[in-house]
């Protein structure tokens, strides 16, 4: 990587109270168990994984009506341990049924908030009565144990009721991103064998229709696996009906109470597919357990977050990414309330999620990087009149951050009081390996550590752990979320983790850690460029890149030379013009070295993205050398592609700036 560190000289800008230490989760589960600090912690976590996760079912107080007689057998090598062993439960006695009997059954479990302001909750016992109706009314229509059912919904509260209701089943949950086309929805449909899907008839995003059930029709034109569609009415305008195969979703739920639903299975029971967003490839179905992604979400909330029960959570996601059932699972299990959103950050105007944080007096709040550089490119004036005191911890995912719009963040939304936490691991982990703790000091874009039960480390090329230089960020003892394999692929799984280092989850990443301890992440280890035997991450291209008060958003690739082997091409979007390639070329050579120069930054609207931030810069590297695209069916914003200007056949070679 670039030899030019300036990790080693961030601040730390947050440092927690007496009282939120005191008050926190964590502190809470140390002192039971006789442990002073959260490295011990990490440390006894690491050296006995049963013990660990043992104890933290005990604090999540998770319902085994068949208790388990073992909590980890890893007979059968790393990649495939068990957990639980023996025991039978089920992720909705933990998530909903038991909150009856704790009296949690009038209080607010779901608030939907759509764009139009049309706002509806769901109590835990309205949350509880409706998951067992459509429960019941699914086994008629042939659901069982292992069927596979679609959701592909928008964040209403329905969806979080059928993925209750399906879990209460047995049935396999496969969440698709609402903005998907009919070719995306096409392929997780073929490739998960999903026999039903329950879908909307349509939404509005930023005012204008979009219609699901069309998106249905045409993606199963050719899939005649697919038996049933379910339709939620949300909009209300015409669709086409297919009379024995399309039902109403009023059609599931009744007026009569019906009696409990939940049916307890194999602690390792199938639960959800939840493909990757597609940065990297072909779609990946990570396949995950009652016991895997449900509890790894919920214990990241509460040791990382604080999440408490009389919390109310929100996060900008959508249920078709991994922090759209994060947020479910995790804030249910909890007893907290969640808030979903249906619509942009930036419509009708850029205040749209301080209003809903104002109205709804969230606690905990989470988002991209990407949205926050989107949105402080509005300037502060969205936020004023918007009473965010509410608001205890931030929250971030999706990708590393860069320094300016983590101040902002932290600064104008939090007010410095709150900490970010921010958070990276993946659709395979189930949640995070690093994070920065609510009860732990803060430097600005930076992870505290490891989460307690992730082992993780950097290391070398030759798998050794280091510290003050650049690696490869591992894990090195399973946990409980830990993906299944993928779905109908398990050699692709061991390909993907498990084939550099022997027994050693390696993620894709590179991390560094400083000489105080905090941890960086530094981009995909398979995006690195390597010019003239020197790496350098996108990320730190970037970086630097975004730092200039005229860019908004950067990215970073790896194109051929036919001398240096490769050189670095950036793509950026400004917020004001005037600034040139030949200032920003020469931002990133102060930075980094003259060996490390771009040899082009190229100006455009906007960059390839999935909706939960994450620049695409396979595809963009793809589209700009004339190359296949590949998958691109999560990029949300498909036609900037259109906007990137082909490599002419010298670019490659040609180091000098141009106008």
């Amino acid at each position: 990587m670039a030899e030019d560190n300036y990790f080693e000289e961030v601040p730390i800008v947050w440092t927690p109270s007496p009282e939120r230490i005191t008050s926190a989760n964590i502190t809470r589960f140390m002192t039971r168990h006789h442990l002073s600090t959260l490295q011990e912690l990490r440390n006894r976590a690491e050296a006995d994984p049963g013990w660990f996760w043992g104890r933290v079912m005990e604090d999540l107080e998770w319902p085994f009506p068949t208790p388990y007689r073992e909590v980890l057998d890893v007979s059968q090598g790393a990649p495939w341990p068990k957990f639980f062993v023996g025991g039978e439960t089920n992720v909705a006695l933990a998530a909903l049924d038991r909150h009856q009997d704790a009296g949690l059954g009038g209080k607010v479990a779901v608030i939907a908030h759509p764009e139009s302001g049309d706002m509806k909750t769901w109590t835990y016992r309205e949350l509880y009565d409706e998951a067992n109706q459509v429960a019941a009314r699914l086994r008629t229509l042939g659901v069982s144990k292992g069927t596979v059912v679609a959701v592909y919904l928008p964040m209403i509260g329905e969806a979080v009721v059928a993925m209750l209701a399906l879990a209460k089943i047995g049935a396999i949950f496969l969440p698709i991103f609402s903005g998907y086309g009919a070719d995306a929805v096409r392929i997780r449909l073929e490739d998960a064998g999903a026999s039903i899907i329950i879908c909307a008839d349509g939404f509005t995003r930023r005012g204008r229709l979009v219609e699901m059930k069309t998106t249905v029709d045409e993606a199963i034109r050719t899939l005649p696996t697919v038996r049933t569609v379910i339709v939620v009415k949300k909009t209300g305008h015409a669709v086409n009906w297919v009379a024995d195969r399309d039902r109403w979703w009023t059609d599931l739920l009744t007026n009569e109470a019906v009696s409990d639903q939940t049916t307890t299975f194999a602690a390792d029971t199938p639960l959800m597919i939840l493909y990757t967003s597609g940065t990297t490839g072909k779609p990946k179905g990570a396949l995950h357990s009652h016991t895997g992604f449900p509890v790894k979400c919920t214990q990241d909330l509460q040791h990382s977050f604080d999440l408490k029960s009389d919390d109310v959570l929100f996060w900008f996601t959508d249920m078709g990414w991994m922090m759209g059932p994060f947020m479910v699972y995790g804030g249910l299990v909890t007893g907290a309330t969640i808030v979903l959103y249906d619509g942009t950050p930036d419509w009708p105007d850029a205040s749209a999620l301080w209003r809903i944080i104002a109205e709804h007096r969230v606690s905990l709040f989470g988002i991209s990087p990407t949205v926050i550089r989107s949105l402080m490119a509005e300037g502060t004036e969205p936020l004023e009149g918007h009473d965010l005191t509410s608001l205890r911890v931030l929250g971030s995912s999706g990708e590393p951050w860069n320094p300016e719009p983590w101040q902002w963040f932290f600064t104008h939304v939090g007010r410095t009081h709150c900490p970010i936490v921010n958070y990276s691991g993946g659709t395979e982990i189930s949640g995070g390996i690093l994070a920065a703790s609510a009860v732990e000091p803060q430097k600005p874009c930076a992870f505290s550590g490891p989460i307690p039960g992730m082992a993780a480390r950097v290391l070398d090329e030759q798998g050794v752990p280091v510290s003050g230089s650049v690696g490869e960020l591992a894990v090195m003892a399973p946990w409980p979320g830990m993906t299944h394999g993928f779905w109908h692929d398990k050699s692709r799984y061991l390909e993907a983790y498990w084939q550099k280092f022997e027994g050693v989850w390696v993620h894709g990443d590179f991390a560094y850690i400083d000489s105080d301890g905090f941890w960086y992440i530094l981009g995909r280890s398979d995006d690195t460029i390597k010019i003239a035997g020197k790496r350098v991450g996108p990320a730190e291209v970037e970086s630097i890149l975004v730092g200039h008060r005229a860019v908004r958003e950067a990215a970073a690739i790896g194109v051929p030379h036919p001398i240096k082997g490769e050189s670095i091409v950036c793509f950026v979007t400004r917020t004001e013009a005037g600034i040139g390639e030949a200032e920003l070329i020469a931002l990133v050579e102060k930075h980094l070295g003259k060996a490390l120069r771009p040899s082009k930054v190229i100006m455009v609207p906007e960059l390839p993205k999935t909706r939960n931030g994450k620049i695409v810069r396979r595809a963009l590297k793809a589209q700009y050398l004339g190359k296949p695209l590949g998958d691109v069916t999560a990029v949300e914003n498909l036609p900037s592609l259109l906007a990137i200007p082909r490599a002419i056949d010298t670019d490659a070679g040609n180091d000098t700036p141009t106008t």
